[in-house]
């Protein structure tokens, strides 16, 4: 199942990603800093929702309460709900 995620709080403005049987694929950030944020999708692929939940909730980025990476586990637990 393919979702979209509209950021808040931070530089990329969405996130596209894939559930497929519980798994993270093809997380793609629009905006923000390209290469850290390839890296963060390379490094979740394949990997257990849960798992990726637990990893990123809660970084910070800064002075901001939130980060990509905490982005990133928002819209894991929202897509987690409609599964």
């Amino acid at each position: 199942m393919e979702f979209d995620y509209r950021t808040q709080g931070t530089c990329s403005t969405n996130i596209h990603f894939e559930i497929i049987d519980h798994k993270l694929h093809n997380v793609v950030y629009t905006s923000g800093c390209n290469g850290n944020l390839q890296g963060i999708g390379r490094l979740v692929e394949g990997l257990d929702i849960d798992e990726v939940i637990d990893r990123l909730k809660g970084i910070h980025c800064g002075f901001k309460p939130t980060s990509c990476p905490d982005q990133l586990a928002r819209a894991l637990e929202k897509a987690k709900a409609q599964l």
